[in-house]
């Protein structure tokens, strides 16, 4: 009689190793009707291959297989992935045995013939051992509103991005990070760098964009002395540097085609050979990339080896323009404001409402870094207490100016009672600067209209981050007529 699937909403993804593919086949179909999904290896390398393109939950290994045994594959594996749960399968019962797996960090060890109620009971219990930890680490970074180092936002499209690095972390796959320029695509890489097993090998970055194409062979693969005029001695290359860590190749479709594919060979191998050199050099690196270009339109344009992009291309990770995420922008402010204040012993100067309401207004095209460059430029050339609107830069305010669409002389702001005829500003010569065609009272009903958005309703959150009384906070709420 069919046995039938069971319900399990926690079942998630499993790697079975194990030389015996009749054991494998029993123990993957064991797991599936579980509600797992599995996958199989038959060997360590098998194994260690399937680890750079799968994002598993928890590994089932057997310990007697031919080359490496699953001793040293667990220990390769904690190495990569200390919080992967693996459940040891082997017929040894000796204590040693046990001992050394238990010494290597092996969640559980069963003893074959294994009995299917423990396994899938034990399986169940370290899949969800592994989302708990991972969901506690999300949960301290959003109540503190922290990612990682350099990576800060509460908001959800920000929450997000740090849970799916949270995730890769935990795993050796390759990442490949899209984005716009001044989103923070090397910190994103520098993030799952340090958060996963190869924390304590090197990370090295490369931006391909800024390396003259007669010598990218030459950073990548690194040249033997005499290989070409200049060459005085050996160069290790970027490939060979990262040998146990992370090797970050931003820009990446800067690259030439046909340096692109001995890229993809030394992506499929792990060993390539310097220029000017004969000896294959073997490098154990992660690969993150990232480009700020469409590959799939590259790949179209015949830019970019179609091959190699799905080579790269095993997790997409899109880091967020600033113009989505609004909700961070205060905070934004206040990190580069205290950092400022600390690097160049600068008191700390408060962000006026209405200097913020320009900034949630501004589409922000340099994203992340145009907002660092803007809170230095401001903090120069304010009083030293408030960053005003006027200290913003000016073509911020002009680019404003023309998004909110400003009335001409003779007319009201659209939807405000309140607002008087307004005449453009000019600015004079050496003058002091001022927001040109934008009333105070415009941008004040606009920073209490965000602060309530961004608070959810929460009279009160939205008074402390405007730093305003009760009694004033609800006068201007009736004054702008806003709920």
């Amino acid at each position: 009689m069919a046995q039938e699937k069971t319900e399990n909403p926690t079942g998630g993804m499993v790697l079975v190793v194990d030389d015996e593919p009749h054991q494998c086949l029993l123990v993957k179909r064991w797991l599936e009707l579980d509600g797992h999904e599995v996958e199989t290896a038959h060997s360590a390398e098998d194994c260690l291959r399937a680890m750079s393109r799968l994002m598993p939950d928890a590994l089932c290994v057997d310990l007697n297989m031919p080359g490496m045994n699953g001793l040293e594959l667990l220990e390769r594996i904690k190495t990569t992935h200390p919080y992967l749960p693996v459940i040891v399968l082997t017929a040894e019962t000796g204590v040693d045995t046990i001992m050394s797996a238990t010494r290597l960090g092996a969640y559980d060890y069963l003893t074959k013939p294994v009995e299917r109620t423990k396994l899938v009971t034990q399986l169940r219990h370290a899949v969800e051992h592994n989302r708990i930890a991972a969901r506690l680490s999300q949960l301290e970074r959003e109540v503190e509103g922290k990612g990682f180092p350099g990576i800060i936002g509460r908001s959800a499209p920000m929450q997000d991005l740090f849970r799916k690095i949270d995730r890769l972390a935990a795993c050796d796959i390759t990442v490949m990070v899209n984005g716009a320029s001044g989103t923070g695509k090397e910190l994103v890489a520098q993030a799952i760098h340090d958060s996963s097993g190869r924390r304590k090998g090197p990370f090295i970055a490369l931006n391909c964009a800024a390396i003259p194409e007669s010598l990218q062979e030459s950073e990548l693969f690194g040249h033997e002395k005499g290989a070409f005029t200049g060459a005085n001695q050996r160069r290790a290359g970027r490939f060979e540097q990262a040998h146990r860590g992370t090797l970050f190749l931003d820009e990446l479709a800067e690259l030439s085609l046909p340096l692109q594919a001995k890229l993809l060979r030394a992506l499929q191998e792990r060993r390539f050979t310097r220029v000017g050199g004969n000896q294959e050099v073997r490098s154990d690196f992660r690969l993150v990339a990232a480009t700020h270009r469409d590959l799939g339109e590259a790949v179209r344009a015949g830019e970019f080896r179609e091959d190699l992009f799905y080579r790269i291309a095993v997790f997409e990770l899109r880091v967020p323009r600033l113009r989505d995420r609004g909700q961070d922008i205060e905070l934004l402010c206040q990190h580069f404001i205290d950092l400022f204040a600390k690097r160049h012993n600068h008191p700390k100067a408060r962000l006026s409402p209405e200097a913020l309401a320009v900034m949630g207004t501004y589409h922000w095209p340099g994203n992340v870094r145009e907002l660092q460059n803007t809170v230095q430029h401001a903090l120069v050339v304010c009083d030293g207490k408030t960053i005003a609107a006027g200290d913003l830069p000016a073509r911020m305010r002009d680019a404003v100016a023309t998004t909110t669409n400003p009335p001409t002389a003779a007319q009201p702001i659209a939807g405000d009672p309140h607002a008087a005829p307004q005449v453009a500003a000019q600015t004079p010569a050496g003058g002091p600067m001022r927001l040109p065609a934008v009333t105070l009272e415009a941008l004040e009903k606009m920073a209490i209209e965000q602060a309530l958005e961004r608070t959810g309703g929460n009279a009160t959150e939205a008074m402390r981050q405007l730093g305003l009384s009760r009694a004033t906070f609800y006068r201007k709420l009736k004054k702008y007529e806003l709920r």
